[in-house]
């Protein structure tokens, strides 16, 4: 397996994520033009991390079964994904619960 190694671009993946380099957005769009709700953008999120969980299940499988094109260093990093995946929703369903929990303490 060939992988090379390139210089990290800040101002690039800033771009992708809509900031500018001082990490200001780049504009500002209504959320009604835009056209994806949050509801959206979490489905979205689930079903990608179920989708490199089932990459990571497919990739043991195989090696276990010892194909030959599969690699374990590739198996090893679609685990990773996978968990690092995992770990991040875990982390939004915690702070979502929290924000939950805290709004519905609030008096009125």
């Amino acid at each position: 397996m060939d992988m090379k190694l390139r210089p990290f671009d800040f101002a690039q993946a800033a771009a992708r994520a809509g900031l500018g380099v001082n990490g200001q957005p780049l504009s500002v769009k209504p959320a009604a033009t835009t056209g994806a709700s949050f509801g959206d953008a979490m489905t979205q999120a689930l079903k990608n991390v179920s989708a490199q969980q089932n990459e990571a299940t497919r990739l043991q499988r195989e090696v276990q079964l010892d194909n030959p094109t599969v690699s374990l260093e590739e198996t090893m990093v679609s685990m990773q994904k996978a968990q690092i995946g995992f770990q991040a929703t875990l982390q939004v369903r915690n702070r979502l619960v929290s924000a939950y929990s805290e709004i519905m303490n609030m008096q009125i």
